[in-house]
């Protein structure tokens, strides 16, 4: 064992400097988002949206005596308007106020039947478009899959599969009943999404039996944490206390641990030099079996 008062400063720095780059990066990463996901909205979505306002002042102004009176002559009307906007900070919140009706309203236009239809078509006219074609029907399953309240596109259950082989367990999402036609011939089958790391929203869609596929007790998000992170993020439940787990991976019959470069199958039943090669008589009691030599 180390003595630990022989460490060195480089050890103790590189050590300290970890641990602290782990506490703070989750909570510094999470405020920079914040501020940028902050920065593109006011930019991109709410001063335009205040400068069209600004405008639409500036015009009423023009028309409208008491404004006048509040902002000045036609010649000054604007500078006026703008002065006074950005003296109260309150103000710029309009912008995305305002954003944020407008999208509800959308949202309850298109609820109804009319909605829907016109909505379809405005679809068609950009789906026929150029560029756009290729671009928008990804798009559109992206943001469906992560704000649409439509069942069929949205993940409800956890399930874990062997794939891509028996004795592997992925974790995958059980997206429904699968095509008639691969109905009749695998009978009671289910259709399941198989996501990969880090990118969830590639992956592979498989198809199994009905009773191959074993609900995992896990939300939707959980899951998604565990995939894009790569199973480093476990849900609290499903944890398991590292006096749980074996300090080595033992063999199942209690044996000694073979190394790799032994336990080749081709050098296993390779005879050593000298050996006669393996015949008939490999049914004698006396024959040892492969990998073994009598002495």
């Amino acid at each position: 064992m180390s003595d630990p008062s022989a460490r060195t400063f480089s050890a103790d720095f590189k050590r300290f400097f970890l641990r602290g780059l782990v506490v703070l990066l989750p909570t510094v990463l999470t405020l920079w988002i914040v501020v940028k996901a902050y920065q593109f909205v006011d930019h991109q979505i709410a001063k335009p949206i205040n400068a069209g306002l600004q405008l639409a002042v500036v015009k009423a102004a023009r028309l409208w005596e008491p404004l006048q009176k509040q902002f000045g002559s036609a010649d000054v009307i604007a500078g006026n308007v703008e002065e006074w906007w950005n003296d109260r900070w309150y103000m710029r919140f309009i912008g995305l106020i305002v954003a944020i009706v407008a999208v509800y309203i959308v949202g309850r236009l298109l609820g109804g039947f009319f909605g829907r239809q016109i909505y379809r078509k405005i679809e068609t006219v950009i789906t026929t478009l150029p560029i756009f074609k290729q671009v928008y029907p990804h798009v559109k399953q992206i943001v469906d899959f992560l704000f649409s309240d439509d069942k069929r596109t949205k993940f409800n259950r956890v399930v874990m599969v062997q794939y891509p082989r028996k004795g592997v367990w992925s974790i995958g999402f059980l997206t429904g009943n699968t095509l008639r036609s691969i109905a009749d011939r695998a009978g009671d089958a289910v259709t399941v999404f198989i996501p990969s790391s880090p990118t969830p929203f590639t992956g592979y869609t498989i198809t199994v039996p009905r009773c191959e596929a074993l609900e995992v007790p896990i939300s939707v998000d959980e899951a998604l944490r565990f995939t894009i992170s790569g199973g480093v993020l476990v849900p609290s439940h499903q944890v398991i206390e590292p006096e749980d787990t074996p300090a080595v991976l033992s063999p199942p019959d209690g044996g000694e641990v073979v190394p790799t470069a032994v336990a080749d199958d081709d050098a296993d039943d390779r005879p050593a030099p000298g050996d006669p090669e393996p015949g008939p008589q490999a049914s004698n009691p006396d024959v040892k079996p492969a990998g073994t030599r009598g002495r």
